[in-house]
């Protein structure tokens, strides 16, 4: 009996010592440095898990880990989860996997232990077939760890890679994070920033000073409107964390758990999908742009369209859409700015956003209006033939279905790049205001008619003559639709109809790639 008494004792001990110890894992740093986040108008580690996931949904792996360094007072500093919150939880029902770092433990820094934590829901989120988001907030390495610092970001690095097109990988940036707390991010697949708060650099300000002596601050250096508009490294903006979370849910519910499942579904109830907004959108003065997002808006379903990249590279427009229910992705030119030319930038944002939707069965739509590449010795010295080949190859890899519509302009090379017929699309449609030449007819008529204008009384006369002839000739969709590069030429208010029943044509479709390694793609 005493000894009955004794076990109970000590059970209700052993009770008490892990409620006290789950109690001091979710207090991170302590209240005043959670005050300090909130004061900067930031969320807690465990406030963004719990605004991201269903509610009650989140199982928390790791709570109890610490580091095991002892050196330059860590000793000191043991504080349980070491500085990230990991584990699974659902989104709108669908698993996922996340970790949250937290600032208020050592600045977020990453270490052994911590690395681990990271390493191991990466690793179950690839064995499990679901996607892993990363609540970024940290300094960088711990510098009193020393190596193996550095070690645990190569062993996160390395997962990023195996995990690459098998599950969908999301980097939310919640704070600063320097050094190589941005390469993970940049190995992901999409990115997302909060302005004004979040920052992303290799060397911060004061070591750029130092370096090269240049004044810049963190938001010119690396904040989220230079990486939104200049480099390109973010997909996403959004003006504070609440938002940026309900972008994170939004982007999933376009995407499939992994690379073995399709994109889901939403129910749809068909009805007159004649779009009359379309009728009249192409302008009868060729050379005058109209907004592309315009065209988007009316072919998808309602409000359907979520952008990516937005503020780069503006003269291609891509992001994920909604047919009749089904998740696509859209690929178009952008007439409203630079006339929709491909040029360098353009053509890295397309292709990768082109492969991305190839990797997880996201059926593509190109949207082709384009007068060609961006001509300039600024284009051709910083490599416009080996960036507009990624474009090119990326659609020419692609497997899942491909449907181009050609609304306006189709040029040259770029014809060839936006998805034609040569380089695999599945269908091709054109609007009768297509025209399919190797160039415009002022440039085309100056080339062939050379002579017979440098001959004429009236040179001027002649050549507006010979734009006219070769117009006729060229400025159409139908030279192109005898051959069957054009599989048929439809209205603009007939578009979305069309590509409904296209896609569903599609939807069995299966491409056997030649047996290889991997391609080599021109980086």
């Amino acid at each position: 009996m005493h000894r009955n008494n004794t076990y109970r004792t000590t059970m209700q001990d052993k009770r008490d010592e892990l409620s006290r110890l789950r109690e001091e894992s979710t207090k991170g740093g302590g209240e005043k440095r959670i005050e300090a986040q909130h004061a900067k108008g930031k969320l807690t580690a465990r406030e963004r898990i719990h605004l991201l996931l269903d509610e009650g949904s989140f199982q928390e792996m790791g709570a109890l880990v610490t580091h095991r360094s002892n050196l330059f007072g860590l000793d000191k500093q043991k504080i349980l989860g070491d500085g990230v919150v990991t584990g699974c939880g659902t989104v709108n029902g669908r698993l996922t996997y996340v970790y949250a770092q937290d600032f208020t433990v050592l600045g977020g820094s990453l270490a052994e232990a911590h690395a681990e934590k990271i390493v191991k829901i990466m690793e179950l989120a690839m064995k499990t077939g679901a996607p892993v988001i990363g609540l970024n907030d940290s300094g960088g390495a711990r510098i009193q760890e020393g190596v193996v610092s550095l070690g645990g970001y190569s062993d996160i690095f390395y997962r990023n890679v195996q995990a690459s097109g098998v599950i969908p990988q999301l980097s939310a940036m919640m704070g600063p994070c320097a050094g190589g707390a941005v390469y993970s991010p940049a190995l992901t697949d999409f990115i997302m920033m909060v302005e004004d708060t979040s920052y992303m650099f290799v060397t911060g300000p004061n070591v750029v000073k130092t370096v090269t002596h240049e004044e810049v601050t963190s938001e010119e250096l690396g904040g989220a409107s230079t990486h939104a508009t200049k480099s390109g490294v973010t997909h996403f903006t959004y003006p504070n964390e609440v938002a940026l979370i309900n972008g994170l849910k939004r982007l999933l519910s376009y995407l499939p758990q992994n690379c073995d499942e399709e994109p889901p579904v939403l129910t749809y109830e068909p009805g007159d999908e004649m779009r009359m907004g379309l009728k009249d959108i192409i302008p009868d003065n060729p050379n005058q742009p109209y907004d592309i997002k315009e065209v988007i808006a009316d072919i998808v379903d309602a409000d359907s369209f979520h952008e990516v990249h937005r503020d780069f590279a503006e003269n291609i427009v891509v992001g994920f859409a909604r047919l009749a229910g089904k998740s696509i992705g859209v690929v178009a030119n952008q007439p409203a700015y630079l006339a929709g030319v491909l040029d360098i930038h353009a053509s890295t944002k397309g292709a990768r956003f082109v492969r991305f939707c190839d990797a997880f069965n996201i059926p593509l739509l190109v949207l082709e209006d384009v007068p060609g590449f961006l001509p300039g010795t600024d284009q051709e010295w910083n490599g416009i033939i080996t960036n507009g080949a990624k474009l090119l190859y990326a659609f020419s890899e692609a497997t899942v279905p491909r449907i181009t519509v050609i609304t306006r302009k189709a040029y040259g090379g770029a014809y060839c790049v936006m998805n034609s017929k040569q380089i695999g699309a599945d269908m091709n449609f054109a609007w009768p205001t297509a025209e399919i030449a190797v160039m415009g007819a002022k440039g085309a008529s100056e080339i062939i008619f050379r002579k017979e204008i440098a001959e004429a009384e009236d040179s001027g006369a002649k050549l507006l003559e010979k734009e006219a002839e070769f117009a006729e000739a060229f400025a159409n969709p139908y030279r192109a639709a005898h051959r069957g590069y054009v599989d048929e030429v439809i209205l603009p208010e007939e578009t979305r109809e069309r590509l409904i029943r296209a896609f569903t044509m599609l939807e069995n479709k299966a491409v056997k790639l030649p047996r290889k390694k991997h391609g080599n793609l021109p980086l």
